[in-house]
């Protein structure tokens, strides 16, 4: 006579779980948009100048800003500023 024993299976299943982290971190300039004035930005998309950013990043612009979240600390400064300051 033959028994034969029930068997067990264990399955194991991972999950991971992908958050954005939007704090701001060394190099973490380059996953924003930025505020810089309009004029600016136009004569540096054209001429391939530099800009500086309201927060103090400089870089020459060449990628869509929609892409990006905003930069929170040139949002910040943006809210506090008076209207027409800063479009020099």
């Amino acid at each position: 006579m033959t028994t034969e024993q029930p068997q067990t299976i264990t399955i194991v299943k991972e999950r991971t779980e992908e958050r954005t982290d939007l704090r701001p971190q060394e190099g973490d300039h380059e996953r924003f948009s930025h505020y810089v004035p309009k004029a600016k930005l136009t004569e540096a998309m054209v001429m391939g100048t530099p800009v500086i950013a309201l927060c103090g990043k400089v870089w020459v612009p060449s990628r869509n800003p929609d892409r990006f979240p905003v930069c929170p600390e040139c949002k910040e400064i943006w809210a506090t500023m008076r209207p027409g300051e800063g479009e020099a």
